[in-house]
């Protein structure tokens, strides 16, 4: 049984073209055109009839028979195993943590893919072996594995988990919020550039902090966040001449008139607008304060906390698109910006 000719692959279209021929596959099955133990052009059918690379087909092929779509017999050619259009694509997310960031990336990814596919979810805590763990556990069993290759070593600096992460199939592998150590440009997927991010965000920024006498950026130690972010602000502060200092934390110190803080954790933004206000200073006027992370409330608090932040909601609809088939499979920088309000 050959597939309807009038029915096109589509060029300009944003999804690619291995992921159309699935489509029509199981549109013809949706629609009775193809029923179990109906056999389905072979590769080379398809390739000709439509146009593409046998190697665009194979893979297509492949799709299906990994949801259990299609099988093959050989020698024989690809039958339909199964009308089940409920046989979702499996997804596993491998997160270094669940805070309220990743649950946000969590649900838009959940949210995007809609009942086209099953997520699970688990927390390998920055932990190699815990990672390693969970890959052995799993490998094989998912369409798609999502993860947060996070890992730092005992002077809190990245490393990678490489060898681990090459045991996942690279057509089933996706990389989310930051890119694998020293093999940025190998995986698809989507991810932060810590560096760069708070260099050009704050450069968006650089006329507002011209009237602050210093810049300092409070990060926590012990925490597990990224360092890179701390070779982006001094990088920022040197190339536009910033008089700055790095803190790990907002001590019993008072605050003083002319500075500007940057600051990753919480904690230290409630000590700082505690202390503004214990100290009759007006932030945005005698002190500045820039927190990582855009939320709803630091939008409506006082006057507006400015924010520095990626766009949670983004990441994890670029990825459920890429799941999808509706964005090529490739390294994608997610958007970053400033979120300018009074505080600065």
């Amino acid at each position: 049984m050959l597939l309807d000719k009038s029915e096109k692959i589509h060029n300009e279209s944003r999804t690619p073209k291995y992921m159309q021929v699935v489509n029509l596959i199981l549109e013809d099955i949706d629609r009775g055109k193809l029923k179990i133990g109906d056999r389905i052009p072979s590769i080379n059918e398809t390739s000709f009839d439509f146009l593409l690379s046998r190697d665009t087909v194979e893979k297509a092929y492949n799709e299906l028979r990994d949801r259990g779509i299609i099988t093959s017999v050989r020698g024989k050619g690809f039958y339909v195993n199964s009308t089940n259009m409920e046989n979702k694509t499996k997804v596993l997310l491998l997160f270094n943590k669940l805070s309220s960031y990743k649950k946000i990336i969590y649900y838009s990814i959940v949210e995007t893919l809609g009942n086209q596919a099953n997520v699970d979810l688990q927390i390998h805590h920055y932990n190699k072996t815990l990672f390693q763990s969970l890959l052995e556990r799993n490998l094989g069993e998912y369409h798609y594995y999502v993860v947060a290759p996070h890992f730092y070593d005992e002077n809190s600096r990245p490393e990678t988990a490489y060898e681990l992460i090459k045991k996942i199939p690279s057509d089933k592998l996706l990389i989310i919020d930051r890119a694998v150590k020293d093999h940025e440009n190998e995986f698809p997927g989507v991810y932060q550039d810590f560096a760069r991010d708070i260099m050009e965000a704050l450069e968006s920024g650089i006329t507002h902090l011209r009237k602050y006498e210093r810049l300092i950026l409070v990060f926590p130690k012990g925490e597990l966040y990224p360092p890179e972010i701390i070779d982006g602000f001094k990088r920022f502060c040197y190339f536009h001449n910033f008089n700055n200092l790095i803190l790990d934390g907002i001590d019993d110190e008072p605050l003083y008139k002319g500075d500007s803080f940057i600051v990753l954790a919480e904690t230290d933004l409630a000590d700082i607008v505690k202390k503004s206000r214990e100290q009759n200073l007006k932030l945005g006027q005698d002190v500045g304060v820039i927190s990582y992370n855009e939320t709803p409330l630091k939008e409506i608090l006082a006057d507006g906390i400015t924010t520095i932040s990626t766009d949670f909601i983004h990441m994890g609809r670029s990825i459920a698109e890429q799941i999808l088939g509706k964005e090529d499979k490739i390294p994608i920088k997610n958007p970053f910006k400033l979120y300018l309000r009074k505080s600065i």
